[in-house]
């Protein structure tokens, strides 16, 4: 009898061909969670770079990326321009709000007052808010393991809240908008679970987008700093127009693509586990490009938001 492996591909049963294919689906998801996380974790420098040297505010750096990248998926996505149903579009509009406006502007504005790695550190707690909302949301009972996890890991926030230097200092406005972030993207999660059966990524993510820049325009215009459209066309220097098309085409219109396709495949529990490795990437990249440095109690909260992180993957409620 001849061994599996010298059967030609074509002449294997269904249900062993179904399996390969699914594995090659599992794989190549988990790659497409590793790339955007880590386009993500770079794109806080990218940012950085463009409010601090660029003179952008975070609300024009915000609206300018996303509309850019909205205005390209619309020009291959345009034969469908809203929902089944009004309460479909105003779950759209839902993950325009949470994953788009509230996120990244707060998360820009975060920037600001603190570090980048402070900011993808705290940013990465979202999977825990993600965690206790689908909890209550589905009413499903949270176990003691991820209880445990939520109370290691906010301790963990603490200590970063607290380590802006060589002691302890109190400087948590930047801290806490980047915490603001993380519940606003566990609320984008859990909304965006029920539309990723029923429409294409494509039409998600371009919806998302939309929503996101509408609802940011009246902070465009009631920022303190003066409107400034030219700026779109001041890229004097290279590193500007490098870092807003990597904004444009990677951390929004690839990122946000792949990611919801991963978010089907592995279920939104699961994607979202990549977000730990988020900070151990931008601290990395930041070390190199700004020569930021993190102190022990900043090791030590990293550890504990890590360490609890895990903890509450590894006895995560129900499932994704």
């Amino acid at each position: 009898m001849r061994s599996m492996h010298l059967i030609p591909y074509k002449c294997m049963p269904r249900f062993v061909k179904s399996n390969r294919s699914k594995a090659y689906l599992l794989i190549l998801a988990h790659l497409g969670a590793l790339i955007t996380v880590s386009a993500w974790a770079c794109s806080f420098l990218s940012s950085k770079v463009l409010m601090e040297n660029g003179g952008w505010t975070p609300v024009e750096t915000y609206i300018y990326r996303f509309t850019a990248a909205y205005l390209l998926l619309l020009a291959f996505t345009f034969r469908q321009l809203f929902a089944h149903n009004w309460k479909d579009e105003l779950l759209l509009l839902l993950c325009g709000l949470c994953a788009g406006s509230l996120y990244f502007i707060t998360e820009n504005y975060a920037l600001k007052y603190t570090s980048t790695g402070n900011v993808s550190l705290l940013a990465s707690i979202s999977p825990i808010f993600t965690t206790v909302l689908m909890s209550v949301i589905y009413k499903t009972r949270m176990r003691p393991g991820v209880v445990v996890g939520s109370i290691v890991a906010f301790a963990g926030v603490g200590c970063v809240i607290f380590s802006h230097g060589s002691g302890l200092v109190f400087s948590p406005t930047g801290d806490l908008l980047a915490l603001s972030a993380a519940v606003s993207w566990a609320i984008y999660t859990i909304a965006v679970k029920r539309l990723i059966p029923l429409y294409n990524s494509f039409f998600i993510t371009r919806k998302l987008f939309f929503y996101g820049v509408i609802t940011a325009l009246p902070l465009l215009f009631f920022q303190n700093a003066p409107l400034r459209v030219w700026i779109l066309f001041d890229f004097s220097q290279p590193q500007y127009i490098l870092n807003f098309l990597f904004l444009v085409m990677m951390c929004s219109v690839c990122a946000y693509l792949i990611w919801n396709e991963a978010m089907k495949i592995l279920g939104p529990v699961t994607a979202n586990n990549y977000l730990y490795l988020q900070p151990l990437i931008t601290m990395i990249v930041a070390f190199f490009v700004f020569g930021e440095k993190i102190y022990m109690l900043g090791y030590i909260g990293c550890f504990l938001i890590i360490g609890g992180l895990v903890i509450s993957d590894k006895l995560k409620i129900g499932k994704d």
